[in-house]
């Protein structure tokens, strides 16, 4: 298959923009049809990975016949892994396997009897018995039931008779003979509420019950059973995570959420029908309604006939309840109920992942619409307000990130039409501020190294910088940007009150919270934040692993450690009395205050390259020159060739 092909291109377009959570995807043809249901564990890279290397003749076919790739975000890959067999059942794509025996995933079933009994099993039986599940991972569901009955004496038995003498399993201490009147009904049934609120995230106390069993158990040198109760803690772990996507209430429900950027609006609507999640569907609008009124526009144009209303819609907004209710009674004349997905709500855990599940969706599809248009009226606006000379097609914005003055690192983050563009995202170790906090002195540091990089490597300059802080680090950027010669504009955005600070200005400038422009600022902003800290947290665990201690002589590894717990820093060492460090490592005075002269020889060694490297940025002149110098051989280099 050529690698020209348009379809093909744009497919793999759709790969490389999906988000990287879990999900699933689904192919469909030219007729609109779902031809195959896939999850993933990262969307991104498993889209990806159809479009390279070498694929079997059956991904060939499929990608061949294939007009579009469509996906569904979820919370984990549990709920990935569910929702994918539902779609699978429902659309019965032609390249998925087809699961002619219908198997389904097990459930934990607690009968409906005097004295009940729990146990795994895959057919749900309308008998009254209360089910938990469904659970995709079988062997950490026996593992639990393994475990609960290592806690909670109850029957094994699958028939309950009335006995004279009690079983082995009584002898054994894992039944209390209920079939012999050993416990009381009440008494028996309390174990069941306790797991029950277990299965329901409500047993911290029980939780807690099973860590002491398996404590005491180890404390007994009995590491068997401790082994199957830390097992059965871990398999409870993995079947505590909240599954939205499949449930046994067979309740028909929407949740509805939204995502706003500006004026753009998408609208995301889960359909459960019979208990199943069994897809979604995204509505893209324009509005400029407040945020509470978004609901009710949306479901007002919605829903059409009572036909199309389920029993129960879940929102997230509170504002328009009233009202809503009554349109839908009244005017549809449909039986429905909306609620707000909150804490006081049944269910409450289950409700608030698949909201989250619906917003997740919406935010995704915003992301999407944002990249397709460049997000020009943004730019647009911007250029207006800060009264540029033209569109700021490429912003640049730095932050700084730094622990009390150690690890300091300047984020420089690039925007593109609007849109973040990372192969262009720098970071800088700074060197000038190591060891205290100067905030203005480090964006100068930051500042001069780019731009005079730039400058000698004759590189396009940005249309404007953006500075995470106010007037003071906007001042100390426009200083480095006029000792070069360079006029680009700058402009900062405080955090506290969102306030947009120009070079030299005695107040700032203030935007509508709606605004596009203040928008795209604070998304810049964030991500030189966000950028900055992950480098900042890189630097702080590579300090960990290499200690500075280790360009001590005489101090290894271990050395370093008993050092580094001690003193902390090399200053502190430097300040330190013989008697400490010779305690601190075991050794003799005399060594020890050999150690002490050469931290301070290497003290000193750290100082003057901080203070030479200080220097290199406050002389003036210095980063010109070296520009003008690059200038200057570029023009000679035009001579020669005119």
């Amino acid at each position: 298959m050529s690698n020209n092909n348009p379809v093909r291109e744009q497919l793999h377009q759709t790969a490389l923009k999906a988000p990287s959570s879990s999900g699933v995807y689904f192919w469909r043809n030219k007729k609109n049809d779902v031809i195959y249901v896939g999850k993933a564990k990262n969307l991104k890279n498993r889209l990806s990975s159809y479009f390279s290397g070498k694929k079997d003749i059956k991904t060939r076919l499929l990608i061949s016949n294939a007009s579009s790739i469509e996906y569904i975000t979820t919370a984990n890959e549990y709920e990935a892994f569910l929702l994918e067999n539902n779609l699978i059942k429902k659309y019965t794509p032609k390249y998925n396997i087809d699961l002619k025996d219908g198997k389904s995933y097990p459930v934990l079933r607690i009968t409906r009897e005097e004295f009940p009994r729990l146990f795994k099993t895959r057919n749900v039986l309308h008998d009254g018995s209360v089910y938990f599940g469904p659970y995709p991972d079988a062997a950490a569901l026996d593992t639990f039931i393994d475990a609960l009955y290592q806690i909670y004496p109850l029957r094994h038995c699958r028939t309950f008779k009335k006995r004279d003498a009690p079983c082995l399993y009584y002898h054994m201490g894992q039944c209390k003979a209920p079939c012999c009147g050993k416990i009381s009904k009440d008494s028996y049934n309390e174990y069941f509420g306790e797991i029950s609120a277990l299965l329901e995230g409500k047993g911290i106390e029980t939780t807690a019950r099973i860590e002491a069993a398996m404590k005491e158990a180890a404390a007994a040198l009995n590491f068997e059973k401790a082994a199957r109760l830390r097992d059965g803690l871990r398999a409870l772990m993995i079947m505590q995570n909240q599954n939205v996507v499949e449930s046994f209430d067979n309740e028909d429900r929407d949740y509805i959420a939204y995502s706003r950027e500006g004026e753009l609006v998408s609208f995301t609507v889960l359909k459960v029908r019979g208990g199943k999640l069994l897809g979604r569907d995204n509505y893209r609008v324009t509005s400029l309604n407040e945020d509470d009124e978004l609901s009710g526009e949306f479901m007002s144009a919605y829903y059409i006939s009572k036909d199309e209303v389920p029993p129960t819609v879940y929102v997230s907004t509170k504002e328009g309840l009233s009202y809503l209710q009554k349109w839908i009674t009244e005017k549809l004349k449909a039986d429905a109920q909306i609620v707000l997905v909150s804490d006081n709500i049944q269910n409450a855990a289950r409700h608030t992942a698949a909201m989250n599940m619906a917003f997740h969706n919406a935010k995704e599809d915003i992301i999407r619409r944002m990249r397709e248009r460049g997000d020009m009226p943004a730019l647009e606006e911007l250029r207006d307000i800060l009264h540029l000379p033209h569109i700021p097609v490429r912003i640049e914005g730095f932050d700084i990130a730094h622990i009390g003055g150690k690890f300091p690192v300047a984020s420089l983050i690039s925007f593109y039409n609007g849109n973040p563009d990372k192969k262009n995202y720098r970071y800088f170790r700074l060197k000038t501020t190591d060891g205290y906090i100067d905030d203005f002195q480090s964006m100068r540091e930051a500042a001069s190294r780019r731009y005079t990089r730039l400058l000698n490597e004759q590189a396009d300059l940005p249309d404007l910088i953006l500075i995470d802080g106010g007037i003071g680090q906007v001042n100390a950027v426009q200083g480095v940007l006029k000792s070069l010669n360079l006029d680009i504009p700058v402009a900062g955005l405080a955090k506290r009150d969102e306030e947009i600070w120009l070079p030299g200005a005695s107040s700032p400038v203030c935007l509508p919270k709606r605004s596009d422009a203040l928008r795209l600022l604070q998304r810049v902003r964030d991500e030189t934040h966000r950028f900055a800290t992950s480098r900042n947290q890189a630097l702080r665990t590579k300090e960990n692993t290499v200690s500075v201690f280790l360009e001590i002589p005489n101090v290894g590894e271990k050395r370093a450690r008993l050092l580094t717990k001690k003193f902390m820093t090399v200053e502190n060492l430097c300040n330190a009395e013989v008697s400490a460090v010779s305690q601190c490592l075991s050794i003799r005075s005399d060594e020890a205050a050999g150690i002490i002269l050469a931290a301070k020889t290497l003290s000193e060694r750290r100082k003057k390259i901080q203070e030479k490297q200080m220097q290199s940025l406050k002389t003036a002149g210095t980063t010109v020159q070296t520009a003008a110098e690059a200038q200057y051989i570029e023009d000679l280099a035009d001579s020669a060739l005119n």
